[in-house]
């Protein structure tokens, strides 16, 4: 996967001694203590990250935890006081005013939390002010901001003021401008946390779908690690300026780092974070072609199942149990398919447990096929209660 962003050992701290207070911080002196001491904080310690071409980046940290001035390192709004902030392999932490400029107007897109609209221009003119910064004609600016605005299912609404459309829709105008400037990277400073619960929920579900079209680099800030779980291909959890844990939202919230990372992830609901590829094991299937009811019921006494799936040019036709399959011996000669049942719950890796409740009541196995159609794993009903039972692991 190609890195678009790759942060080095990022520090930044804010004051008149930041070299006395980067020695007292290797020497085990708390952020507190180093104030203190110094009169200087410590906004970001020792952050290291990358972040691939694709990828929604997930920033996630209660107020205070470096993750606002961690995002604005990224587009050169804060220098870091040491370490290496790399954009497409150049380090915007030591580059030139020239550099950073075109580093902005050509890579990056910033997305903030309120809105921040000009209440005097149009929502076609307010999505077209970077691309009328960058010096581009109005036409141009005028067609562009009308491709944007359809994105975001806007288009209707170029013509009208800021003041004329809802919170929800003054967010949109501020991601459709982020798209007009055609940046590869966004960076999304909470922009959702002014909105009300259902319209922020709207706004994720937005982003997402977006996101499967337009495959965007997104760094994303947030304090809520609902909305972390949700958006987050890795998400990053920060605490007094340092990264406490970096994975995916399984890995969070099946393997907390810690206390202060298992305290936000006691209340979360499994059932939405994780999904069939979790709890699957590996596919032992029949094959109908080749397989009897004798050799079936031979497999499974091997195996330890009372069923299997049955498949047919790799894809699953049926599932057959074992107290099926001795009354097909007796009637049917032995013929498998006389004992396989053809309708059977089956899904994709991606489903989240909570769609897998309906399939998992019917009691059969579960089948986990890929995009051809191909059986590649199974999922034991128990195994998906099992799972949402779990605690998570201090």
């Amino acid at each position: 996967m190609n890195i678009k962003v790759e942060a080095k050992s990022i520090f930044k701290v804010f004051g008149n001694e930041p070299k006395k207070a980067l020695e007292l911080l290797s020497g085990g002196k708390s952020k507190e203590e180093i104030f203190e001491a110094t009169g200087n904080t410590i906004g970001v310690q020792d952050a290291s990250f990358t972040v691939g071409e694709g990828q929604i980046f997930v920033v996630m940290g209660l107020s205070g935890s470096g993750k606002s001035t961690l995002v604005r390192m990224i587009n050169g709004l804060v220098t870091p006081t040491s370490g290496e902030m790399l954009i497409d392999g150049t380090d915007v932490a030591d580059c030139s005013a020239k550099t950073m400029r075109d580093v902005r107007r050509s890579k990056i897109a910033m997305v903030f939390q309120h809105f921040a609209l000009f209440p005097h221009m149009s929502v076609a003119d307010n999505v077209a002010y970077g691309l009328k910064i960058k010096g581009i004609g109005a036409d141009e600016r005028r067609a562009k901001a009308e491709d944007a605005l359809a994105q975001v299912s806007l288009r209707a609404y170029a013509d009208s003021y800021p003041d004329e459309l809802s919170g929800g829709m003054q967010q949109r105008v501020g991601l459709a401008r982020g798209l007009a400037s055609e940046a590869e990277i966004l960076l999304m400073d909470e922009p959702f946390s002014a909105l009300d619960p259902l319209i922020r929920r709207d706004m994720q579900d937005e982003l997402l779908e977006l996101q499967r079209a337009l495959k965007k680099t997104i760094i994303f800030i947030t304090h809520d690690l609902n909305e972390a779980l949700i958006l987050g291909d890795k998400i990053a959890i920060m605490k007094d300026g340092r990264f406490v844990q970096v994975g995916t939202a399984e890995d969070i919230v099946a393997n907390p780092a810690d206390d202060y990372v298992a305290a936000f992830t006691a209340d979360i609901d499994r059932a939405r974070v994780f999904t069939a590829g979790t709890v699957m094991v590996p596919a032992e299937a029949l094959d109908l072609a080749a397989d009897t009811a004798e050799t079936a019921m031979a497999r499974m006494e091997t195996l330890g199942r009372d069923a299997l799936h049955v498949v047919e040019d790799g894809r699953p036709v049926g599932i057959v149990a074992y107290r099926d399959l001795s009354a097909s011996v007796r009637k049917n000669g032995g013929a498998l398919k006389g004992a396989m049942i053809a309708d059977f719950p089956a899904t994709t890796r991606s489903t989240q447990l909570f769609d897998l409740y309906g399939l998992a009541e019917t009691g059969l196995p579960i089948a986990i096929t890929d995009r051809k159609g191909e059986l590649v794993g199974v999922v034991a009903p128990q195994d998906v209660f099992a799972k949402l039972a779990a605690p998570a692991a201090a």
